[in-house]
C-alpha cells in the first residue's frame, strides 16, 4: 500500500553527489502529518525493516514501543513536551526507542547501543518512506514520565526518543506560522566540513 503526497517537497536546498540514490537524500522530517489508517500488514513491514539493522556483536539492543489503540496514542502524546504535542497529534503513529544499556548476560555496559538503535531508527525509517509514509524523531519528550507511564525500568532501559508516523500533508495544516516557515527539506552541511582524510585535522 502506497500513500499519496499531497504536495511535492522542494528539495533545492540539497545537493547531493550526482549518484546519491534519491530515496536517501530525500528523506526528511516533516512537522506536517496527516492521521490516515496503516494496515497491520504495512506496520509490521515497517517495524520488521528496524529489527534488520546492524549492530555490535549482533545484540540488537533496540526496542520499539508504539502505540496500538487510541488510549495508547493520547497517552504517548502527553509524554511529548507541548511543542511537539502541538503537531504530533495528527500522526497515525506515535512510538518511542529504547535500548538496552548493558550486553545481554553480561554486566558491562554496551558503549555502542545508541548508535546500533539509530541505524535501526533508520532503516525503520527508510521502510516507512517506501511506503509513501513520513517519520520524525524527537527530542523532546518528558523522559522521566516516560520511564513512570510506560512501566520501563530505567536501570536496564535508556529511552533515546520518542518518534511519529504519518502520511504527509499540507504545511498550512500546522498549527502556527513559525511551524510552517519551518516545513521545508533542510539542507546539509558541505561534504568537505564532514569529511576527514588522514590525521584529525580540525
Amino acid at each position: 500500500m502506497n500513500f499519496d503526497k499531497p504536495y511535492e517537497p522542494d528539495f533545492s536546498q540539497r545537493n547531493p553527489a550526482e549518484s546519491v540514490d534519491r530515496s536517501i537524500c530525500e528523506r526528511w522530517s516533516p512537522r506536517s502529518l496527516k492521521k490516515v489508517e496503516i494496515p497491520t500488514k504495512t506496520m509490521t513491514t515497517i517495524m520488521d525493516a528496524a529489527r534488520w539493522a546492524p549492530s555490535c556483536f549482533n545484540e540488537q539492543p533496540w526496542l520499539f514501543l508504539t502505540s496500538a489503540s487510541r488510549e495508547d496514542f493520547d497517552l504517548y502524546l502527553d509524554l511529548l513536551v507541548e511543542r511537539n504535542q502541538q503537531w504530533a497529534r495528527n500522526a497515525s503513529v506515535l512510538g518511542f526507542f529504547i535500548t538496552r544499556r548493558k550486553f545481554a548476560g553480561r554486566d558491562n555496559e554496551n558503549r555502542w547501543g545508541k548508535f546500533d538503535t539509530g541505524a535501526a531508527w533508520m532503516t525503520m525509517t527508510m521502510q516507512a518512506n517506501h511506503f509513501g509514509l513520513y517519520t520524525h524523531a524527537m527530542a523532546g519528550v518528558k523522559f522521566p514520565e516516560v520511564y513512570k507511564e510506560l512501566e520501563i525500568p530505567e536501570e536496564e532501559f535508556e529511552v533515546i526518543c520518542g518518534f511519529a508516523i504519518g502520511a504527509l500533508d499540507t504545511p498550512d495544516q500546522l498549527p502556527s506560522e513559525d511551524f510552517i516557515e519551518g516545513e521545508v527539506p533542510s539542507g546539509r552541511k558541505p561534504l568537505a566540513e564532514v569529511w576527514l582524510q588522514g590525521k584529525f585535522t580540525k
